[in-house]
């Protein structure tokens, strides 16, 4: 399902906290500032590929301090979504901060996600180039649906709801694929994973080391990466 406007509607252009417009919001989301920067885990690694956990304590500091790393390691990874399995921690948990198709931004995070899709006769796919910070340095199309609402709780506990169009539909999709154990690349056929994951063996060792730089220039301490060695030998598809 699409969204239909006239010429004449207004867009509320505001930021989307939680969902909700909000009058002001920084640059970065709020307690990032203390987030560390955690390793990112890559495709092949097994937590990338099992359903997580839901997450059943809230309001808790540990959790709270989770969210913060994951927001602090999405913007050094120049992300913008990031699921806690992608940090190698086993929850259903995601952040983001992603502009809609109407460059409205949506920041947030949300646990226990459930996604609900428009009805079939009214569902519109819509092919575009996704890319993926466990899967560093290369991209692929895939068809996703331009409507998407995700359900779930807040980090005490408060249900709320994320729609999203456009671009940032997508986002919600991939990152609950990754809480449901799927990385887009399993989406794709096995001789386009294995394109992706050849293009990430190019690519990969410049995107890490522009993802240190980042995290240095941010104040933090880089996370420490895995020899490709280490990563292509979890997935058959590298050959």
């Amino acid at each position: 399902m699409s969204v239909q406007r006239t010429s004449g509607d207004a867009i509320d252009r505001r930021v989307r906290l939680l969902g909700q417009p909000v009058d002001e919001f920084p640059e970065l989301a709020p307690g990032s500032e203390h987030g560390r920067i955690l390793r990112i885990t890559e495709a092949g690694e097994t937590i990338l590929s099992r359903r997580c956990q839901d997450v059943t304590e809230v309001g808790t500091p540990e959790l709270e301090q989770l969210i913060a790393d994951m927001f602090a390691t999405m913007y050094a990874a120049q992300g913008v979504g990031l699921a806690a399995n992608q940090v190698d921690v086993d929850l259903r948990l995601f952040v983001y901060d992603c502009p809609d198709d109407d460059g409205i931004r949506h920041v947030g995070h949300i646990l226990n996600p459930d996604i609900e899709l428009p009805a079939d006769g009214s569902r519109r796919l819509v092919e575009a180039v996704e890319g993926c910070l466990s899967v560093p340095g290369a991209g692929h199309s895939v068809a996703r649906p331009d409507w998407a609402v995700a359900h779930g709780i807040d980090l005490h506990g408060n249900p709320i709801r994320i729609a999203g169009t456009g671009y940032f539909a997508r986002c919600l999709l991939h990152e609950t694929d990754h809480v449901d154990g799927t990385l887009y690349i399993d989406r794709l056929s096995k001789r386009n994973r294995r394109a992706v994951m050849q293009e990430m063996s190019v690519n990969r060792d410049q995107v890490l080391a522009e993802r240190a730089a980042r995290a240095t220039a941010m104040g933090k301490e880089p996370a420490e990466a895995r020899p490709w060695s280490a990563v292509s030998s979890k997935d058959p598809s590298v050959s």
